[in-house]
């Protein structure tokens, strides 16, 4: 025998076994159930298959060592509990169309696989039947017994993975896992607007405390959904995000997806469904990567929340036992959908930039100072005694009378103390200005202009932060942010209405293939040729490069060549030409905008305004940062005190 063989006698080689029941179960566990929150995920979907209007999660430990599932569903008969425990057993499919799946699970492989690994008791109660209670441990079934429940299902799995202990090697920290079965629960949550969900601790046992809750919300669609995303991602993320609504060829695309300046700095936020399942897909998020690209800088990631809706016979949601793997029919259909929806609707938001950049504009102004426990300290203005402001006013203002109470009148301004204020500028405005000063900003600004989104610029200070007056608030503008923007636009624009121009290579360049990517290049020649590559075959497994876009100047045309088809492969499309393209013009737009430092008339000020509320994505510069800050006149009284 050679020393390269294995050490197996020809009597073993030859004997083919059926593996029993017990370990079939055991290795089908090891790919539906890897971790708590994959126990979880498959006991939520089944509460919510059987029509469940209420979800309760309680866990201990992480999961590790219970799990319990309460819904308040249809329930189960007494003769059905042992049925239910046997592989590829459910009531969800009867096996004539696997591409015809409209329930969460469909396999019958959970119950079964989480009844091999642990300790799983369930108690159910079907209408018109008693309730029943049936347990398996580590594969061992116990006949079923009368119980008491009013309705639904309670699932009960303790000792996870107690049946094969390699397994609870692989766990994370009780922390880590929680935190798993959360967002677990979070996305399911999601999906389902109209079932309440709460999820529980018990560690300590008792009632345990309750981390997430999210109480049921019928009506409309949007509306449920905007409620749900605010309890599950927060408030902020309902502020910040645009609606979503698109329809191709037999899909819809609904959702939300946040302001390009709320972004985050992982993909955290990203929260994918299809046929209100959450999924995982790398073409998906390739599609929502693409479709900010433009907008944000490589280590700043979009938030969304996104639902595609289509006839089940167009994806494949039976890849793999998770079923967190989609694939479908048409795939460029689906992700051209996602980029083109998102872009037009980061369109139509214009110059709107998100609520977080006021809230942490303010939040920069407030000092933070630990209390004992080292948590930062709320911040409250300090507010003086009756006593104190009329001696405060008393030394400001001789001749008016003192403050005699709380509910007095307020104080007056600078209007009325104006003869006792000694700093006060006195000298009256003239229409001409001395050389070298700027014109008063107001005066350039159109009558009503303070109506207007962005306000009139009352003034410029460190000769690059405009300041403009609201109805309600005032803006702070980075003239040299919002200007590379606007021209940045411009010439995007420009390239779209003549085309990018092409330089003639005075030597083609011949790059040799293999079959498929050759194929695939000349698949996308007409499109390629529209940004000013230009290519075609040369016989055999070669494309010739005669053209390249003359912005770029000279380029590697192998390399970019190489570079596309890594695109093409990966997400199925490439926009590599376009992405070094619009890299180019926004140095360009860098360079020819408005710089730092110069001083701008008030004229001047007011036209940026106008032109930011008039251009698309002019919320942010082309690095992704806000263009300006807008504070509202309440939270300016508040940093003083006065509210």
């Amino acid at each position: 025998m050679s020393s390269a063989e294995p050490h197996i006698s020809e009597s073993t080689r030859s004997i083919i076994r059926q593996l029993d029941d017990s370990a079939i179960n055991r290795i089908a566990a090891g790919e539906v159930v890897e971790r708590p929150a994959s126990a979880v995920k498959e006991l939520v979907e089944n509460a919510i298959d059987a029509g469940a209007t209420r979800v309760t999660v309680e866990i201990a430990d992480g999961g590790k060592t219970l799990i319990r599932v309460t819904d308040d569903g249809c329930g189960m008969a007494p003769e059905d509990l042992p049925l239910a425990l046997s592989r590829h057993a459910t009531s969800k499919i009867d096996g004539s169309d696997l591409l015809n799946i409209h329930t969460f699970g469909f396999r019958g492989e959970a119950l079964p696989s989480l009844g091999a690994v642990g300790r799983l008791t369930i108690t159910s109660r079907a209408a018109g039947h008693e309730a029943a209670q049936i347990r398996v441990s580590g594969g061992r079934l116990e006949p079923v017994k009368p119980a008491a429940l009013r309705m639904g299902t309670i699932v009960e799995l303790r000792d996870l993975f107690f049946a094969t202990p390699a397994r609870l090697k692989f766990m994370r920290t009780d922390r880590a896992e929680s935190q798993a079965i959360s967002d677990t629960v979070k996305r399911l949550a999601m999906a389902e607007p109209a079932v309440g969900f709460t999820m529980r601790d018990v560690s300590g046992g008792g009632e345990g405390r309750v981390t997430f809750r999210a109480d049921p919300l019928p009506g409309d669609l949007f509306d449920a959904l905007h409620g749900r995303l605010a309890s599950v991602l927060g408030r902020e993320f309902a502020e910040n995000a645009l609606k979503i609504d698109a329809t191709r060829e037999g899909i819809r695309l609904f959702g939300y997806a946040a302001l390009p300046t709320y972004s985050r700095g992982a993909a955290v936020a990203q929260f994918l469904f299809v046929n209100t399942r959450p999924v995982k897909d790398k073409t998906l998020t390739g599609a929502l990567r693409a479709a900010y690209y433009d907008f944000l800088s490589r280590d700043r990631h979009p938030a969304a929340a996104l639902f595609i809706d289509c006839d089940p016979q167009l994806v494949d949601v039976n890849v793999h036992p998770a079923k967190s793997e989609v694939r479908f029919r048409d795939p460029g259909l689906a992700r051209g959908l996602i980029v083109s929806a998102l872009r037009h609707a980061l369109a139509e938001a214009g110059h709107r930039a998100s609520t977080t950049v006021a809230g942490a504009t303010l939040g920069a102004m407030k000092p933070e100072q630990p209390t004992a426990t080292g948590a930062p300290r709320i911040y409250q203005m300090d507010r003086p005694s009756l006593g104190a402001r009329n001696s405060a006013y008393a030394a400001q203002s001789p001749g008016l009378p003192p403050t005699s109470s709380f509910d007095a009148p307020p104080s007056p301004g600078f209007a009325e103390l104006q003869t006792a204020y000694s700093g006060r500028v006195t000298e009256p405005l003239t229409g001409s200005t001395a050389p070298g000063q700027l014109p008063a900003a107001s005066e350039a600004a159109a009558p009503g202009a303070e109506q207007l989104p962005l306000g009139a610029a009352r003034g410029q200070v460190h000769e690059n932060y405009i300041i403009a007056q609201t109805a309600d608030g005032m803006v702070i503008v980075d003239q040299h942010a919002a200007h590379e923007r606007l021209v940045y636009e411009k010439l995007k624009q420009q390239m779209t209405e003549t085309g990018v121009a092409a330089q003639a290579l005075l030597i083609p360049e011949i790059v040799e293939l293999s079959d498929n990517d050759c194929a695939c290049l000349l698949s996308v020649a007409e499109e390629l040729a529209k940004f000013g590559l230009g290519i075609e075959a040369f016989g055999g497994n070669a494309v010739a490069v005669r053209e390249t876009p003359a912005i770029l100047g000279e380029v590697n045309a192998e390399a970019m060549i190489k570079d596309i088809l890594d695109e093409l492969s990966d997400q199925g499309e490439s926009q590599l030409v376009q992405v070094k393209i619009e890299a180019i013009l926004s140095r360009v737009a860098c360079h020819g905008s408005i710089r730092s430092g110069r001083r701008m008339r008030g004229e001047e000020m007011n036209a940026l305004l106008r032109e930011m509320e008039a251009t698309p994505h002019s919320g942010q510069c082309n690095h992704g940062r806000p263009t300006y800050v807008e504070l509202k006149l309440a939270d300016i009284e508040r940093l003083f005190g006065r509210s």
